[in-house]
């Protein structure tokens, strides 16, 4: 259990900086880039041994 708290803790961190580097630099643009990228990058591993795999890389 210690080591799923931690790499929570890890991930919080990362979006904490990342919240803050976007608000001092004002770099507002970027946040539905990251959100695009990271549903992506889910929808790809969630349905990766599924049926709908060949549908999901026909995107790209």
């Amino acid at each position: 259990m210690p080591k799923i708290l931690k790499k929570l803790k890890s991930i919080l961190t990362l979006l904490g900086e990342f919240w803050s580097f976007m608000r001092m630099q004002k770099k507002w643009w970027l946040a539905p880039l990251i959100l695009v990228l990271v549903l992506m990058g889910m929808i790809i591993i969630l349905t990766e041994g599924s049926a709908l795999a060949p549908f999901i890389y026909a995107l790209f």
